[in-house]
């Protein structure tokens, strides 16, 4: 009897589904996005169902390593892979709790080129998801079993009916104006001043219809 490996697994919620909330420090300076960060015991868009106990089990491992590590890095979109990439890690995950079926958890935007372009995506009113990232296995119903969760990561959603990003990255890098929101991103972080570009050249790239699929 042959051993099946662990499969690559990513979930989606849209924004609708993860009511994500915004919490500004009073000085304004950092950004926390909470809401609904991983859902059990229903069927995603994937076909596959979650187990209570596989969501819990991942909550108390994140918990730990939150613990240990001062929080779990996320990106900007998800890869296609379980690596997390230092060059696109956009948040940190602070808290992670279940809430029933769901687990609720708390992200605070970094101040790195991709922390950047969500936190000005958000301030565009671009509406965003999070995107759950982890293997395990599936048997022929769906269900999943040996969930190992590696992160959350934030995707984003137009306002557009029908129109669903492939990949924030990837569209930015057939930009015209793509490498100039990235490296207005990495100026962000030492000159303030550059903020006022970083929004213009988004909201630029935005009004392009990039997010739109053909």
């Amino acid at each position: 009897m042959s051993i099946k490996s662990p499969i690559l697994l990513i979930e989606e919620l849209k924004p609708s589904e993860c009511g994500l909330l915004q919490e500004a420090s009073p000085d304004g300076k950092s950004l926390w996005l909470s809401g609904i960060f991983m859902q059990a015991g229903i069927k995603n868009r994937n076909g596959r169902v979650y187990p209570v106990t596989e969501i819990s089990t991942a909550v108390d491992g994140a918990k730990q390593r939150m613990t240990e590590q001062n929080g779990i890095m996320g990106e900007l979109d998800h890869p296609q892979s379980l690596q997390i990439n230092l060059d696109r890690v956009s948040h940190v995950i602070t808290e992670l709790h279940m809430q029933g079926n769901d687990a609720y958890g708390k992200a605070r935007l970094l101040n790195t080129p991709m922390g950047n372009i969500a936190r000005e995506l958000i301030n565009s009113n671009v509406k965003v998801g999070v995107s759950s990232r982890g293997a395990g296995n599936v048997n022929e119903g769906g269900d999943v079993s040996g969930f190992q969760f590696v992160t959350v990561d934030i995707v984003a959603q137009p306002s557009a009916p029908g129109a669903y990003p492939g990949s924030i990255y990837e569209s930015l890098e057939l930009a015209k104006n793509g490498h100039n929101i990235v490296s207005l991103a990495e100026d962000v972080r030492n000159d303030p001043a550059a903020q006022k570009y970083l929004k213009k050249e988004i909201l630029k790239w935005l009004s392009n219809g990039l997010f739109t699929k053909n």
